[in-house]
């Protein structure tokens, strides 16, 4: 279990374990603090008004998208299209693992 910010990055793939928004994918915006991060999907969580989410609420998938995380820390504006294209991606690429793995 993540009790701190700094076990993730921004651009970092994570679901959520509590609240409204529970078993979604989310991705990383920002980091307020050691217990609270900013994060996003591009549909229900766009860009414009981020959540701000408890790090021990979330769990990580994966490892960090170098794309995102280049496009979030430069001064790029990425968009919510984007944004949600690339968790459409990540869950079909959860999808497809999971359907390895049984059978």
């Amino acid at each position: 279990m993540m009790v701190s910010s700094q076990d993730l990055q921004i651009g970092q793939f994570v679901k959520s374990k509590a609240g409204r928004d529970k078993g979604n994918v989310l991705i990383v915006f920002g980091i307020v603090d050691e217990h609270y991060v900013l994060v996003v999907d591009g549909d229900l969580r766009k860009l414009e008004k981020p959540k701000k989410k408890k790090v021990k609420h979330l769990s990580k998938i994966g490892e960090v998208d170098v794309e995102i995380q280049s496009v979030m820390t430069a001064d790029k504006s990425p968009n919510n299209a984007w944004l949600r294209k690339k968790v459409a991606d990540k869950l079909d690429q959860v999808r497809v693992r999971r359907d390895d793995s049984n059978g």
